[in-house]
């Protein structure tokens, strides 16, 4: 039996499926009904469930992403390409997937799991894992007719094929109805025009989830989303990007001079891309949030030891008060935004609750502690720290990403305030 097929036996066991929640609540203001949101058959997992999943990538990192492959990732600035056939072996690229189509349907909870266990053992590998299995995979689960999911999915989930979403462009970036990328109708099809930046997994991709303007002076009326083959004549990677971090998570500028698109090619519906990529944020942020978990813990992996090793004066550093504060605010910083990011997944697992503001609050939170977890384990491994024989340098640039990419942290406090100012307007109405 394949590692795959192993791992989906596992978890479609009947005594672990026993857990199903066949009522979905009412829901308040600033939610929306999820269930439309969930693969075929979806069941909530049990936080038994959840802990043998978190085991399972666990024995996948410590075999497959080594701290060797994290470190040549990073300096070589290449993703290892060989790591998509292995992801899709064991199960991990159809997470939120229908199983008629390879997936595990096993829902966000899952993701975040298996997000942050990735993330803890390579950043740049947990992000580009992301940009594949949540912005182009789940995107298509979400919006994608019959014919485009039994078309694109079966190879994307088993990793014989790469994925990506391209919104950015270098004139649109948090602005994404400014974007200039423009799909003109013609017979049978559109063609595209212009170009997309920062695209994560873009210099790889072999299907590209792609945000275009159909009618521009419709301004978000007229933006349509688009499913682009890397074969299409036309569609090129002008460069890939020479990052600080995040590296090996291959990032580019993508090209798209007359490219033609099939009708058939056409994600969601003409002029509703908002629709779709605004119902895919909430869940792309959530399931984002996991990343920045994972390099906190990772930071924590590298600075216990250290700390407890380490001696001056006579002693273990760890037995210095001033040590013990910021490990101490390291570890709880971690669990807060582990809890709020877990909790804002079961609740959209469980009772189909998916509220802007929280899915925006759980990265916002977790990308900027990851980014102080990770400056104070430099910090307390001093000299060692701050040289690359240890990855707490890594670990620094790669937290950083958080608060920039997926939405900047100031966008995301924007949101939230926009959140509450939506709900206050409906109840003053």
């Amino acid at each position: 039996m394949s590692t795959a097929r192993c791992f989906r036996s596992m978890v479609a066991r009947p005594a672990l499926r026993s857990y199903i929640k066949p009522q979905i609540l009412p829901l308040s203001i600033q939610t929306r009904h999820a269930s439309s949101k969930h693969p075929k058959g979806f069941e909530s997992p049990s936080s038994s469930d959840l802990d043998e999943l978190r085991e399972r990538v666990q024995e996948f990192t410590r075999r497959e992403i080594t701290e060797e492959v994290a470190s040549h990732t990073d300096k070589s600035n290449a993703f290892p390409n060989d790591m998509w056939q292995k992801l899709g072996d064991a199960g991990f690229l159809g997470i939120t997937a229908d199983e008629d189509v390879g997936g595990l349907a096993m829902g966000y909870q899952a993701h975040c799991v298996v997000m942050e266990e990735i993330s803890r053992a390579s950043g740049s590998i947990g992000l580009s894992y992301a940009a594949h299995s949540q912005l182009c995979v789940n995107q298509l689960q979400l919006n994608g007719s019959p014919e485009q999911k039994q078309k694109f999915l079966p190879g994307l989930i088993a990793g014989t094929s790469i994925g990506a979403l391209a919104m950015s462009e270098s004139g649109a970036g948090s602005d994404v109805v400014s974007m200039r990328t423009t799909a003109k109708a013609v017979d049978g099809g559109y063609v595209l025009n212009g170009t997309k930046m920062w695209i994560t997994n873009g210099p790889d991709a072999d299907v590209i989830v792609v945000y275009t303007k159909t009618e521009p002076d419709k301004a978000s009326k007229g933006i349509t989303a688009f499913l682009v083959q890397k074969d299409f004549e036309g569609f090129s990677c002008a460069r890939k990007l020479d990052k600080m971090g995040m590296r090996g998570s291959n990032t580019g500028e993508l090209v798209f001079d007359g490219v033609f698109v099939p009708k058939e090619n056409v994600l969601g519906e003409i002029n509703r891309g908002v629709k779709v990529l605004m119902e895919g944020l909430d869940l792309e942020r959530l399931v984002l949030s996991a990343g920045p978990l994972g390099i906190m813990q990772a930071a924590m992996d590298v600075t216990l030891p250290f700390t407890h090793q380490r001696k001056q004066f006579g002693i273990p550093i760890a037995q210095n008060q001033l040590v013990q504060g910021k490990l101490a605010d390291m570890y709880t910083k971690l669990q807060a935004a582990r809890s709020y990011t877990y909790d804002t997944a079961r609740k959209v697992d469980e009772i189909g609750q998916i509220r802007t503001q929280d899915c925006a609050g759980a990265i916002l939170y977790a990308a900027e502690r990851a980014t102080e977890c990770t400056l104070d384990c430099i910090q307390l491994l001093g000299g060692m720290g701050y040289v690359e024989e240890m990855p707490a340098s890594r670990l620094l640039r790669d937290a950083k990403l958080y608060e920039i990419g997926a939405g900047t942290s100031e966008i995301r406090r924007m949101v939230i305030g926009r959140a509450f100012n939506k709900e206050y307007s409906s109840h003053a109405s």
